[in-house]
């Protein structure tokens, strides 16, 4: 049963023509790049770690571990404002995030040439199809046969490469979100620590009870 298959699919690939070539290099690309980020994302701490555990770090932060303690020593390492605090969750933010994006451009860039080499198949195949039929003769239906294959292959193969794309695109598009939304609690968590740990009571100032001695006064009793 896996043999017919894989016959079936052989012969579908041999009979799309040259436009074939680009499209399995291109579902290469398109898998191995979503794979990727999702194996990216999968190994990231945050998803594992508890909300109590983190929390706990952040009052903590010679206990915290992975690449949350990471994150949470040198954002508290040495700050001495809330302005500090935000200054490194940004710079953060711009050292996770930009990466995954420019590789999400990437991949939706893939993702949308998939139908368009599958309709530069279907237009070769159409003129193929009316070179036959310009040209006449015995070979006519042979060649015929070879256009209609070579248009209608490549537009199915490449909408078959697209679309399961695109939902691993709209998968990794959530996850991302969900570790931009963690740095942003992890962000507040942290200010209120500092908010906490820095606030300092007033300290009252004890009324006088004794009248000052005026200026000149012996200040050695009688």
């Amino acid at each position: 049963m896996i043999e017919l298959f894989i016959e079936k699919v052989w012969n579908v690939w041999l009979a799309g023509g040259w436009t074939m070539i680009p499209l399995a290099i291109l579902s290469l690309l398109i898998y191995s790049q979503a794979l990727r980020l999702l194996l990216y994302f999968s190994a990231r701490q945050h998803r594992q770690l508890p909300r109590d555990t983190w929390r706990r770090w952040v009052s903590r932060p010679q206990e915290a571990e992975g690449e949350v303690g990471e994150i949470i020593r040198y954002t508290q390492d040495e700050v001495r404002s809330l302005g500090d605090i935000h200054n490194r969750f940004a710079e953060v933010v711009a050292t996770k995030l930009p990466v995954i994006d420019r590789r999400l451009v990437f991949l939706n860039i893939l993702i949308t040439a998939a139908p368009l080499i599958g309709l530069l198949g279907t237009v070769l195949g159409m003129l193929v199809t009316f070179q036959s039929i310009a040209l006449g003769g015995g070979q006519m239906s042979e060649m015929m046969s070879a256009g209609i294959s070579q248009a209608l292959f490549p537009p199915e193969v490449g909408l078959c490469v697209a679309l399961p794309g695109l939902a691993m695109v709209y998968l990794i598009k959530r996850k991302r979100a969900e570790y931009e939304a963690f740095l942003a609690r992890l962000e507040s968590v942290t200010v209120q620590h500092f908010r906490r740990s820095f606030t300092v009571a007033p300290v009252a100032i004890p009324a006088r009870s004794e009248a000052v001695a005026p200026v000149g006064a012996s200040l050695v009793p009688a």
